[in-house]
Parts: C-alpha cells; sequence; structure tokens
C-alpha cells in the first residue's frame, strides 16, 4: 500500500503535539513549584493517566500481538532509559529551571544520539557530522553559561535527560531490526508506570485539592494527546516533512513559561537554540541523504 503524504495534516497534528507538550511543561512546573508535589510523584501520577487515556489506542493496534516479542529484557532496559530522562525533565521543572532554557537543551538530544552511533553502534558518523555535532554543543553552551556566575548545577538536568533519550532512540535503533514499532510503543507504555513507581514509593505524596487533581488529570491527558498526536503526523505525512515543525516547540514552551511564570529568555537563548537547530537539521538531513549517496556510489561501481 503506498504511504500517502498529506503535508497540512501531518504539520496541524506535529504543532498539536509542541502545543501540548507546552502545556504538559507548564502543569508539570505549577505542580511541583507551587503545589509542592515531588517530582517522581508527577511523574507517576502523569503517566499513569496518560496510559489509561491511551489504552483503547493500544488496543486497536492490537495489545496481545504486540506484547509478543523475544527480547523482554532488552524493552526493560529502553525503558528504563527513557523514565531516567523523564524524570530527570521532572526535576529540573521541579528544581525550577526556567522552561525556555529547560527545552532548548533538551534540543541537543539527536547530537547526543549521533555521538552515541558512532561510539556504541559502530556506524561511521563522518568529519561532517562530527562537526555539525560540536557546533551544536557549543549552541547548548551558549545557553548554559557555565562559566558565568548565575550557573547552576540544576542547568545540567535537561542535558543529562537529552543524554538518556537519546541512549533510548539508539536502542529503539537497534531494537527495529527485531521488534515492530507497535511492541515499541505498548512496551513503552506499559511499563513506564512499573518503573515510575518504583522511583516515586520513597518519597511520594498523595495530591490533596480539587486543582490540584485536575491540573494531573489535565497533563496526563496531554501528554496522551502529545503522543498520539506525533504518531498520527509521521502516520499522514512523510518524516522529513513533519520533522522541521517539532522545533516549533521552543517559541511554544517559551509563550507557555511566559505566561505562567513571566519568564522572558535571554538573547543567547536564541543565538544557541539557532545553532542547535542547525545542526540537528544539518545531521538529519545528512543521514537521510546516506542512503541515497550509498545507492549511488554503488551503481557507479557496477
Amino acid at each position: 500500500m503506498t504511504h500517502r503524504h498529506n503535508p497540512i495534516q501531518g504539520a496541524c497534528w506535529m504543532l498539536t503535539a509542541g502545543s501540548a507538550f507546552a502545556v504538559v511543561n507548564s502543569m508539570a512546573q505549577y505542580l511541583s513549584v507551587v503545589f509542592h508535589l515531588p517530582s517522581t510523584t508527577v511523574g507517576l501520577i502523569q503517566y499513569f493517566i496518560a496510559l489509561i487515556v491511551m489504552l483503547p489506542w493500544l488496543y486497536s493496534i492490537g495489545l496481545r500481538q504486540s506484547l509478543k516479542t523475544q527480547h523482554f529484557g532488552m524493552h526493560c532496559f529502553r525503558v528504563f532509559l527513557s523514565v531516567i530522562g523523564i524524570q530527570l525533565w521532572l526535576w529540573a521543572l521541579a528544581y525550577p529551571v526556567p522552561i525556555w532554557q529547560g527545552i532548548a537543551l533538551l534540543m541537543t538530544s539527536p547530537l547526543f544520539a549521533t555521538v552515541g552511533s558512532g561510539l556504541l553502534l559502530k556506524e561511521k558518523v563522518g568529519f561532517v557530522r562530527w562537526v555539525a555535532t560540536l557546533a551544536g554543543f557549543c549552541g547548548a553552551m551558549i545557553i548554559l553559561e557555565p562559566w558565568s556566575d548565575n550557573f547552576n548545577w540544576a542547568s545540567l538536568l535537561p542535558v543529562g535527560a537529552a543524554f538518556f533519550w537519546a541512549s533510548y532512540s539508539l536502542m529503539v535503533k537497534k531494537m527495529s531490526h527485531h521488534d515492530s514499532p507497535s511492541t515499541m510503543v505498548v512496551y513503552l507504555l506499559v511499563l513506564i508506570t512499573p518503573f515510575n513507581l518504583f522511583l516515586a514509593v520513597q518519597d511520594f505524596t498523595m495530591p490533596e485539592g480539587q486543582k490540584t487533581w485536575l491540573l494531573l488529570l489535565g497533563a496526563g491527558v496531554f501528554t496522551a494527546l502529545a503522543n498520539w498526536a506525533i504518531a498520527k503526523a509521521y502516520a499522514v505525512a512523510d518524516a522529513s516533512f513533519v520533522q522541521p515543525f517539532d522545533h516549533a516547540k521552543l517559541p511554544l514552551n517559551v509563550l507557555a513559561g511566559f505566561m505562567v511564570f513571566g519568564w522572558v529568555p535571554p538573547g543567547r537563548l536564541w543565538l544557541g537554540a539557532t545553532i542547535i537547530i542547525a545542526s540537528v537539521a544539518f545531521v538529519t538531513q545528512w543521514e537521510r541523504r546516506k542512503p541515497m549517496l550509498q545507492s549511488a556510489t554503488i551503481r557507479e561501481a557496477s
């Protein structure tokens, strides 16, 4: 069956995902900063609600069939990496690290994936991609300003989250040779709650008040919406088209941070973010062109 490319729908779904994540981040940060809920508690309840909301979709893609795998241990390790990334991100929001700074630093995740593909998966990265990756990390340094007197160690938490999510992505890439995308999604959603529960047990705090529960419910529903919208975006349009719209999450989160907390990002954010986005876009485009260049080389050799 031919894949139908609908660019308008793809862009709309990707922007919907970015908007939903901006809402989720603001709610999670508000719950930690204003209501003093531990970030582990927020993560546990948020993702459990998201799982409940997404159950009908899980059944629609064939839950029982998707659970069949010969690599259960690898799925557990993959989801563990994702959960650590989630908890580091929620910890950053609870500290609080301003959303504008956190989101910009999260965008370094594909750069970590490039490093990992070369060092761990033994893929040939090449000099040009190494230079682009290094430039992206220089952009992150502009945002972090580790040489500044105002630098705080908590600013590194989003970088840690980006690292673990990049490691998760590498595991997905490695395991895609054995299991289907639906199996990847199902195990992520099913295993994420037990891992979050394990991390939340020690300092779990029962939320109190109607407003607190409404915000947690909203965070869970919008988390489900964001993940579903991403899946829809890639289903209705080519990945090469919808991927750049993911960068809209930066201005969307900047707007959310301003509306909720009154945070105004400094000028260095836009400079550093531009360098990161340009580096990620270049690396992504290079990765996309590599198979075509290889096939062209093979044809010339034959």
